[in-house]
């Protein structure tokens, strides 16, 4: 179980975390005065700041994450709210029991990417740019297997099979046997060197900025890191260290479970894996009745709950891409509780 965020003067520093599709996030949960909103993924608390602003004076938020630092930072961010705004260092799996199930709640957001400070910390082992130990957890204090023991652990087939699924890796097979190969294997830039040496990706917007003369941005430098021939594995092993997929499919019905009638959930994802799982659930939430075709009449007895307030996903303008690379690959969609 969470407990609340402490507080604390190394906390406050949140310079470098931008809130992705800030403003469609506002206008998507509908956010107004007096209304309650739960951030189950606060993060860096840049969406939290922005709905706690639009709610004033009155309204109230609840925070959750399960990371104890993210938790941390965001309560010291959010510390001139007051008693409006609450954070907890708990999962989103936890959700319910925090509202205690019951449907008060006007807004929901999830948003799955993870902050700046996350990515930028070598320590952490999210990222292969700096060399770090192979850690990955969101939750550093819990017992879940770290990245190193799923490399040097895991047998073959089983981590062929995590970065087949969950990096979409069509070179899955190559890299695990090149892993097996180097073991043991502790550090993000002996896992991403192991990964370089079988597997050669051109950046596509390298060549395609070799091809028309131009110059080298900030967006485009940020462009080669995500075309890392490591990406994909990194992102693999990060979401089956931390059970992302499962977490948000018993996620996702407790944050229906706790709106309000005319609430509205929100939804930002970064890889089409999440993609698909959401808009998946607001598709049979939205159908209701889950019985054969061949059924003549429902003997499910399910009603649909949610209606889709965005048919396509938004995603980020040009002007926010080029502003803040990371929200590139961001997508956003919200449904409306009935």
């Amino acid at each position: 179980m969470g407990e609340p965020a402490h507080l604390t003067s190394a906390t406050v520093n949140e310079e470098r975390h931008i809130p992705v599709l800030l403003a469609e996030v506002l206008a998507g949960l509908n956010v107004q005065t007096g209304g309650r909103y739960l951030d189950a993924t606060i993060g860096g608390a840049g969406h939290a700041q922005a709905i706690l602003d639009a709610s004033a004076p009155t309204g109230q938020l609840l925070g959750l994450d399960r990371d104890p630092d993210a938790a941390s930072r965001a309560a010291a961010r959010l510390a001139c709210f007051g008693a409006r705004a609450q954070v907890i260092h708990a999962s989103y799996v936890q959700l319910a029991q925090w509202l205690d199930g019951a449907p008060w709640v006007d807004g929901v957001l999830f948003d799955l990417g993870f902050s700046s400070w996350q990515v930028d910390d070598p320590e952490r082992g999210f990222s292969f740019r700096e060399d770090g130990p192979l850690d990955m957890r969101f939750d550093p204090s819990s017992d879940v297997p770290t990245a190193a023991e799923l490399v040097n652990q895991y047998p073959m087939e089983e981590l062929v099979s995590i970065i087949r699924q969950y990096g979409e890796e069509p070179q899955a097979r190559r890299i695990v046997q090149a892993i097996v190969t180097a073991r043991p294997i502790c550090s993000t830039k002996h896992l991403a060197d192991v990964v370089a040496s079988v597997v050669h990706y051109a950046p596509r917007h390298s060549r395609m900025a070799r091809h028309r003369g131009t110059s080298t941005g900030a967006g485009e430098r940020h462009s080669r890191m995500a075309h890392h021939p490591a990406t994909r594995t990194f992102q693999a092993l990060r979401i089956a260290v931390n059970h992302e997929l499962e977490s948000l499919e018993t996620a996702l019905p407790q944050a229906v479970a706790v709106l309000r009638p005319g609430g509205r959930l929100a939804v930002i994802t970064f890889h089409s894996l999440e993609d698909r799982l959401v808009k998946s659930f607001f598709r049979q939430a939205e159908r209701g009745c889950i019985c054969p075709p061949e059924s003549p009449v429902c003997v499910c007895g399910r009603k649909p709950s949610l209606r889709a307030i965005t048919r396509k996903p938004i995603v980020p303008s040009k002007a926010e891409v080029e502003a803040n690379p990371r929200s590139r690959s961001a997508k956003l969609r919200v449904a409306e509780k009935l």
